[in-house]
């Protein structure tokens, strides 16, 4: 009779050490195997060099989930890490799919802070009320559902928070999406950027709906922008949740 090991699936919140939950560093503890894409395995290194390491590049999430779960059901015990939180874009669906033939693997979803919440508090209070995540990346999803969400969420006056805005093929994506906002939301919204969250490089910017419309980002900044009731304050880009207003 084989013995299965135990699969984590973990998120690493943003990057630094330091906004791991204790939860996933004890989890990564725990492990003898790290699997992940590569630029978050490199994360880990200096924290857990004793561990076995194995990474594939971007867009060989299905290799890199049936890796992990091959080595768990070999008996060891594996942590897949995921960047922000492993349910928010990560791996933790992929992995219950890929498993659902090996019921009697232990798998244990580890949550993490996701950059929604990690670059919210570099720029101060920007989801202080409902707000909606979306991922302008089109590789999974069609770019006319991204588009009709984004109108939705612009509609409704709630703050979006944009993941995976630009990239070298999609230069254009954020100023498309920007141009959707406009036409429920006015130019001087107040709208924010987050660089490297949790990482060297770290810098934030608040800045109007009609300045994010041209402004050049890529895959590692996040974006709010934010609904008719967002304000900057002292620098700071802030969404009531209500009182009044005060």
């Amino acid at each position: 009779m084989r013995t299965t090991g135990k699969l984590y699936v973990v998120g690493i919140g943003p990057g630094s050490y330091e906004d791991m939950t204790i939860r996933a560093v004890n989890a990564l503890k725990d492990s003898e195997i790290i699997v992940g894409y590569t630029v978050y395995v490199d994360l880990l290194r200096e924290h857990f060099p004793e561990k076995e390491m194995l990474t594939t590049p971007m867009r060989q999430e299905q290799e890199r989930c049936q890796m992990a779960i091959l080595k768990a059901q070999e008996g060891k015990r594996v942590a897949m890490v995921c960047s922000g939180d492993s349910g928010v874009y990560g791996m933790s669906g992929l992995i219950l799919q890929l498993a659902k033939e090996s019921p009697d693997l232990e798998i244990e979803v580890i949550p993490g802070v996701t950059a929604a919440l990690s670059g919210g508090a570099v720029l101060g209070a920007p989801l202080g009320h409902d707000f909606a995540v979306i991922s302008l990346s089109d590789l999974l999803t069609p770019m006319e559902l991204i588009e009709d969400r984004l109108r939705n969420s612009a509609s409704s006056d709630m703050v979006i928070c944009l993941y995976n805005p630009s990239s070298k093929k999609r230069a254009d994506y954020l100023k498309n999406a920007c141009e959707i906002v406009l036409q429920h939301q006015k130019p001087e919204t107040v709208c924010g950027i987050v660089r490297n969250i949790g990482r060297n490089g770290e810098e934030m910017e608040v800045l109007t709906l009609s300045r994010l419309k041209d402004t050049n980002v890529d895959m590692f900044t996040t974006v709010y922008i934010g609904n008719s009731m967002t304000r900057e304050i002292n620098g700071r880009m802030v969404t009531p949740r209500g009182y009044k207003n005060v």
